[in-house]
């Protein structure tokens, strides 16, 4: 099976090791047809505490970390300015 890995957004850093990053999906309503653009959560887990929010990071799934935490973060795409 694949391992997964999704693009998003750090919108919170305050944890110790540990991010919460928000990565959009975009599908078209089912019967309107419309571009709907949804939002989920991921709590990841950061080694080094090098991720700062609005940081653009790439995560992959991986084995429970704590109850909540299933992701790591593999590295930092680009840096917020």
């Amino acid at each position: 099976m694949a391992i997964k890995e999704r693009v998003g957004i750090v919108v919170s850093n305050k944890m110790d090791k540990t991010v919460v990053v928000a990565v959009e999906s975009r599908s078209p309503h089912p019967k309107y047809g419309k571009i709907v653009v949804k939002t989920k959560k991921f709590k990841a887990h950061d080694e080094e505490n090098q991720c700062q929010e609005g940081d653009k990071v790439r995560i992959q799934e991986t084995r429970p970390l704590s109850k909540t935490k299933r992701w790591q973060v593999i590295n930092i795409m680009s840096h917020s300015s």
